[in-house]
């Protein structure tokens, strides 16, 4: 074999660049379950009990006199939110077989369509099948997708995903009543182009992280599972915005499996103030990152950010034009929420 000495220089310019990566770089340190932070960085498939019942479609009833359909004859339509009927309350599901199996002499559904409220008439029916009163929409109230948990917190048994908050088309914050948070992978990556944001597509597993209790302007937070182990996740600690500085950075994010791998951003602009919860604005360096996925995706919110070995916030958005480059929030915020 070949062996090349090195001058005396050499070793010492190579022991120097050595000192600095491990400075820079944050340290992997693998826990055992006990109390403490942790990253995360690993997928997650979010199942989440919204407040409100949408209509996704209409169906006909089977009745003693044929079939019919009393919602389509009323005027309702699929992307209608169930708000009430006959003034009750509707907010899940279940309402609306509970509420119209009551003895009304007549019955007015009131629907939210485009911003407008409106007040139908309808008249439920018998169905032949079950023996139930039925008005013939199909219905949901929950919601699902994937995205990132930003960290673990042992010590209180709870975690934090997203960095951002789940809205409905008008783009309001969406109030839950609860939800299942699923264990999941990555098996695709559409990606990222100018003007067109590419997104991670995953499956859900079995297993569970825990139970989403908030959706809030600083994302998704929940009860951890019970005996949930953190022995694959690096423990760390946070940093507070006041000591982020422009410059080299990490993101934990998984694009392929569910095992997150780290990659090098740069920091390029602090906001501590931004009302938007908008930080940070980082941009990706990883060549392998850019390789996989063009920058970032969606279903990379939540992704946590590390600079200095510690964790100081969250990816939350991509820049529309260039998904090299997206929006950050500060892990005080996050933390303070829930």
């Amino acid at each position: 074999m070949f062996y090349k000495k090195k001058s005396f220089k050499a070793i010492i310019l190579f022991l120097a660049a050595l000192v600095l990566a491990l400075v820079c770089a944050p340290t992997a340190v693998f826990a055992d379950s006990g109390d403490g932070l942790y990253l995360g960085g690993f997928p997650a498939g979010f199942v989440l009990g919204t407040t409100k019942v949408e209509v996704v479609g209409l169906c006909e009833v089977l009745s003693d006199n044929g079939t019919c359909s009393p919602a389509g004859e009323a005027g309702i339509q699929a992307g209608d939110v169930i708000d009430r009927i006959n003034g009750v309350e509707v907010r899940k599901t279940a309402d609306i077989n509970e509420i119209i199996a009551r003895e009304y002499k007549k019955y007015e559904i009131e629907v939210l369509r485009g911003g407008d409220r409106l007040t139908l008439p309808i008249t439920p029916v018998s169905d032949k099948l079950s023996g139930g009163k039925r008005i013939g929409v199909l219905v949901k109230d929950s919601l699902n997708g994937i995205g990132t948990v930003t960290y673990i917190d042992k010590t209180n048994n709870k975690f934090a995903s997203l960095g951002h908050p789940v809205t409905d088309g008008s783009n309001k914050i969406l109030e839950i009543y609860g939800g299942t948070v699923y264990n999941s992978l990555i098996y695709d990556v559409k990606k990222g182009v100018r003007g067109t944001p590419g997104e991670l597509r995953g499956a859900f597993e079995s297993s569970i992280i825990g139970n989403a209790e908030l959706n809030c302007s600083c994302g998704v937070y929940g009860k951890l599972a019970e005996n949930y182990n953190c022995s694959r996740l690096i423990k760390t600690s946070k940093a507070s915005i006041d000591s982020v500085s422009i410059g080299t950075a990490y993101i934990y994010s998984t694009v392929y499996g569910k095992e997150p791998e780290m990659y090098k951003i740069s920091i390029v602009k602090v906001d501590k103030s931004n009302k938007d919860n908008r930080n940070f604005v980082i941009k990706v360096e990883d060549k392998k990152l850019l390789e996989t996925t063009g920058g970032i995706v969606q279903g990379m919110s939540g992704s946590p950010i590390v600079q200095n070995g510690k964790l100081i916030g969250a990816v939350t958005h991509v820049f529309i034009n260039d998904p090299t480059r997206g929006y950050g929030i500060g892990i005080d915020k996050m933390m303070s929420s829930y």
